[in-house]
């Protein structure tokens, strides 16, 4: 025999858990999102997807009900569509690139000479030789006046991760 799951418990942590992710989500879409609203978005949605489905548990027959009728077959059906068309690539629907915005920055600036990197890293107070010795302490000597991407490749996490030990603010420590 299957335990009873209590609906006092399941139905508010359901409610409590989409409160929680509802303005985490909102938050971020709007690019409001600060402190650890991100982290708590992404870890603590765990916590909806238990309660829902502790939710369903606990109101299995109306849920069976909801299934057996057509508008709850087509809403669920529907649900279920636009989950697939989400992993579709972004370039489908005509809504171009979807990549983060500081990504085609980031690129261009990855893929210029260091001398050129560094008159953009003078505004931040560093100068060329400034670079190289970051380039250096990461692990990527600076020999000559090649790029970013020359030096680490097409990956585009990596580069922005060198760029951003590049270009840090000459006060700020290097990791």
């Amino acid at each position: 025999m299957i335990p009873r799951i209590s609906r006092d418990w399941a139905t508010p942590l359901t409610v409590g858990s989409f409160l929680l992710l509802t303005v985490t989500g909102v938050l971020m879409f709007f690019h409001l999102d600060s402190g650890l609203n991100k982290l708590a978005h992404e870890w603590l949605s765990w916590v909806l997807l238990a309660a829902v489905g502790l939710h369903v548990a606990s109101n299995w027959v109306a849920f069976r009900r909801h299934l057996n009728q057509r508008r709850g077959r087509w809403l669920i059906g529907a649900g279920a569509l636009v989950l697939a068309l989400s992993f579709l690539p972004a370039s489908v629907f005509g809504t171009g690139s979807s990549e983060p915005p500081f990504v085609a920055p980031a690129r261009l600036l990855a893929q210029v000479p260091l001398p050129v990197l560094a008159q953009v890293a003078a505004s931040a107070g560093l100068s060329e030789d400034d670079l190289r010795a970051r380039l250096t302490e990461a692990g990527l000597p600076a020999t000559g006046d090649d790029s970013i991407t020359a030096r680490v490749g097409a990956d585009g996490r990596r580069q922005v991760q060198v760029l951003a030990r590049l270009l840090a603010p000459a006060d700020a420590p290097t990791r």
